[in-house]
């Protein structure tokens, strides 16, 4: 494949923009990138498919309406598909559900009056079609790349495979993962240990390799020492990740401080649980100690700024740790899979809270967003992902973003936060496959699994008023 006539930015450290650029793919990866001239002269055109980044617009939103008397080409922008550090797909049926009884007034009884019953009221089509329309919304707004953190209580086994399946059918990158978790007694935690075991063995077998696995625990709120020790056991041995929430609510330390006299992060670390390999959701009742420990240990952090402001949790100290030298990443928690949404909520977030305009700044977010993001996609994926460079998986979007003031290396962050947005992808490719091409889906049937969705929602929800 390659795509030409763009104005490509690389995301790489310097980042690059290139006018009049091209990207040449070939078997999977990128294979070149530079000014188009140049790239066709190396490589050719020969029988590529061919994605022209000056071609009709009418797509677009911005531009509705091609005027054909206009000699000015506005050339698409080539980015790399953005990466997603925490989600959760199986939340996805909470839209518009309605919960009985009082509204929650806390993080654990939104935990108890929501998610855990949403949860144990899916089946193995409920996971299928809340991971499919979750997919959807990825492809259309240029997410590629996906890390998952999943729980069905009521049907654990083969819940990987089949969330699994719907990825490699939508032809995106996942890490998936099963929470474990004490809260469905110890047979459950079993249950989602052995999971996490089955499907680590498994994936490797999976007909793409575009399926990662990671060790999934939900919170040290929900889960004993003993479970902790043969969850961290399972993973160290099976030499995947661990992805598990961190200090989100302030019962997770009250809970590790009266029971286990430690705070969350020194728990986990006494545990051997906090490594470079530990992604860790959240952190936001920390304190300084906290932070050395995951700076120490390298140990990879993520934020997800719309989820804390809505289950009113508080703001992660991330500045903090981003001086203490910790990896922040930037995830979505189940909220929808438009990064550029995300990264202008994590911007205006922390300067709201402050009640200063210095915090964060649109360079951080967006350095969190590329860059550290994808330092924690390299945990799963030995070629990198996340950037446009030579050697890299071909994960690639195309926006139909006309800027009307000067775009450049220096700027490109303010662009992206104040500028952008995911509803101008018009093009999406994971793996040099097209999976979106001028705003039509490839891969996916929106229109039946929006259909079939609506009706297992329906079944979902009807569960969930069961248990009161």
């Amino acid at each position: 494949m390659l795509i030409t006539h763009g104005t490509l930015i690389t995301m790489t450290e310097p980042n690059r923009v290139i006018e009049d650029g091209a990207v040449y793919i070939r078997d999977g990866l990128i294979a070149g990138l530079g000014q188009t001239q140049d790239i066709i002269t190396r490589h050719g055109a020969g029988e590529s498919e061919i994605i022209d980044c000056r071609e009709s617009i009418s797509n677009s939103i911005q531009n509705p309406i091609p005027n054909p008397k206009s000699k000015i080409q506005n050339p698409k922008l080539i980015l790399p598909g953005n990466i997603c550090a925490h989600t959760h797909f199986y939340g996805a049926f909470a839209r518009g559900m309605a919960v009985s009884g009082a509204p929650a007034t806390n993080f654990v009884e939104i935990l108890e009056r929501l998610w855990w019953k949403l949860d144990r009221a899916l089946d193995l089509e409920g996971v299928q079609y809340s991971t499919l329309v979750c997919l959807i919304d990825a492809i259309r707004h240029g997410t590629t790349t996906l890390i998952d953190h999943h729980a069905s209580p009521s049907a654990i086994d083969g819940s990987l495979d089949v969330i699994a399946d719907a990825v490699e059918q939508a032809g995106l990158r996942a890490s998936l993962c099963y929470e474990v978790t004490d809260r469905n007694g110890l047979a459950g935690a079993r249950a989602g240990i052995e999971e996490n075991r089955r499907f680590a063995a498994s994936a490797a077998h999976r007909p793409t390799a575009t399926i990662k696995p990671a060790f999934g625990m939900h919170a040290l709120l929900t889960i004993g020492d003993d479970t902790l020790d043969q969850c961290i056991d399972a993973a160290h041995a099976a030499g995947i990740p661990l992805h598990l929430h961190a200090a989100e609510g302030q019962a997770d330390q009250t809970e590790s401080l009266d029971r286990y006299h430690k705070r969350v992060i020194e728990r986990l670390d006494a545990h051997a649980g906090l490594a470079a390999h530990t992604i860790c959701a959240h952190c936001i009742h920390i304190d300084e100690h906290e932070i050395q420990l995951l700076a120490e240990r390298g140990a990879k952090v993520t934020h997800q700024p719309r989820s804390n402001m809505n289950n009113a949790v508080g703001v992660a100290p991330v500045q903090r740790l981003l001086d203490a030298g910790v990896c922040v990443g930037l995830g979505n928690d189940g909220f929808s899979n438009n990064a550029f949404a995300e990264m202008k909520f994590a911007d205006l977030l922390h300067r709201h809270a402050q009640n200063d305009p210095r915090a964060m700044g649109a360079d951080k977010v967006v350095h969190m967003t590329y860059a550290n993001n994808a330092r924690i996609a390299r945990l799963f994926w030995d070629q990198p992902v996340g950037t446009l460079e030579v050697g890299a998986h071909a994960d690639i979007i195309l926006a139909d973003y006309q800027p009307f003031t000067p775009l450049h290396a220096g700027n490109v962050p303010w662009h992206m936060l104040f500028g952008m947005d995911g509803s101008e992808i018009t093009h999406t490719i994971c793996g040099g496959r097209l999976l979106m091409k001028d705003r039509q889906l490839l891969t996916l049937d929106e229109a039946a699994i929006t259909a079939r969705a609506r009706e297992v929602a329906q079944r979902t929800w009807a569960r969930v008023q069961e248990m009161g």
